[in-house]
Order: C-alpha cells, then structure tokens, then sequence
C-alpha cells in the first residue's frame, strides 16, 4: 500500500502567526487526476505551515462540493464555476494572511488560468502544484473505488477516463508522488511556496502519513 493512501490524524495547534509570516501568505492549488495524492500533500503541507505558526485552511473538494458547490454537477460549465467559486474563497483567505491550500482538480486549463489572473490583480500569491502522478498509478490506488466505478459504467465523466483532464502549462512544480515519500513531496512544494521570499527556511519535514481524500472527479 502506497504511503499516500494511509491516514494519520492531524490537528491544528497553530501558534500565533507574525506580521512578517502574514505577509507571504498564498493559496497554493494542487491539480492532477483522482488519487494522485493532492488531497495527501495539502494536509501533510498544512501540518508543516501551523508547526512553523501559520495560519493554514485547507478547502477540500469533497467537503466545496458538499456546503459552497452543492448545487452544482460535473459538466464544463459547472466544473468551471465551481474553480471560480473556490479560487474566490481561497484569494480571500490569503489576502487576509491565511495560507490556502486547495487540492481540486480543476481540469480545465482555461478555469485556473482565470483564478491566477484573479490572485495576480488582487495581488495575492497564487502557486499551482501540478501533482502529476500517472493515471495507471491513480487507478491503483483509487482509494474512493472512482476508477472500479467507471470501469463497470457505475460512473460516467471521470477526469483523466471519459472526461478530459489538461495539463498545466506552466505550473510552479511539476511533481509525480509515484515513488516519492511524503516528505520529499513536500518539502519540494515548500520549496516552490517559498521561492523568492524572506520567509523563514525549510525546516525538516516528518515522513506523516495523512489522509487522501479523492471523491471529486
């Protein structure tokens, strides 16, 4: 069983956040297909932010799709409003020093592109982390049974099976989990948050097993 499968408990015990820490807050959005370990890196990444004292939400796409995207299903347009919508939430939180963490697919290239050019006008940092784990990899894991799902026609617009999944352009870090611990993963994206800032240094990260949370398609 892959590391990124397991669950471990992890709970906030963030200390009081400094003037200095608020100011390089970001929102940080982890694209790939179901089960590349987006859901895994977000929390192990939030883990290691409180530790350091800052002020961390994570915005999982299975609990967006529940309470702020509830009325919404998986067409283009829905997909795309639902990016909208939680690209929204997340400016707000890191414009106001809270880091964002945002591990949702969002497919489309089009739908990110228009969350960064939201950060950049607000002047909010805006980090994408393509977790880009190959599919064979994905359907092994398949920790909500998704891909089983789609392959008996259980379910039908899976990303990366019968509905398509683009590829960021040019994404902050390009990052494939297959083979990698959760450790290394992480310090990679800690790395690329905290490229070109005065920000505090990179601090050891524990190999934590966290949960992966994939249920959105």
């Amino acid at each position: 069983m892959s590391v990124y499968d397991e669950t471990v408990s992890t709970t906030n015990t963030a200390a009081p956040r400094s003037a200095g820490r608020r100011s390089a807050a970001a929102t940080v959005w982890f694209t790939g297909l179901p089960s590349a370990g987006k859901s895994t890196l977000a929390q192990a990444l939030a883990h290691r932010l409180r530790a350091e004292g800052h002020l961390v939400e994570v915005l999982d796409g299975d609990d967006l799709r529940t309470h702020l995207t509830a009325d919404l299903g998986f067409t283009r347009a829905d997909r795309d409003t639902n990016v909208r919508r939680v690209g929204f939430v997340a400016r707000l939180l890191a414009r106001n020093g809270i880091f964002a963490l945002v591990p949702v697919i969002a497919p489309y290239n089009a739908a990110r592109s228009a969350v960064r050019a939201e950060h950049v006008a607000d002047g909010v940092r805006f980090v994408e982390i393509h977790v880009a784990t190959p599919l064979d990899v994905c359907v092994q894991r398949d920790v909500k049974g998704l891909y089983a799902k789609a392959r008996s026609g259980q379910l039908r617009g899976l990303t990366g099976i019968d509905d398509p999944y683009e590829p960021p352009e040019q994404p902050e870090l390009r990052l494939d989990t297959a083979g990698i611990s959760i450790a290394d993963a992480v310090q990679q994206v800690y790395d690329a948050l905290f490229r070109g800032t005065s920000d505090g240094s990179p601090t050891a990260v524990p190999d934590t097993q966290v949960a992966l949370a994939e249920g959105e398609r």
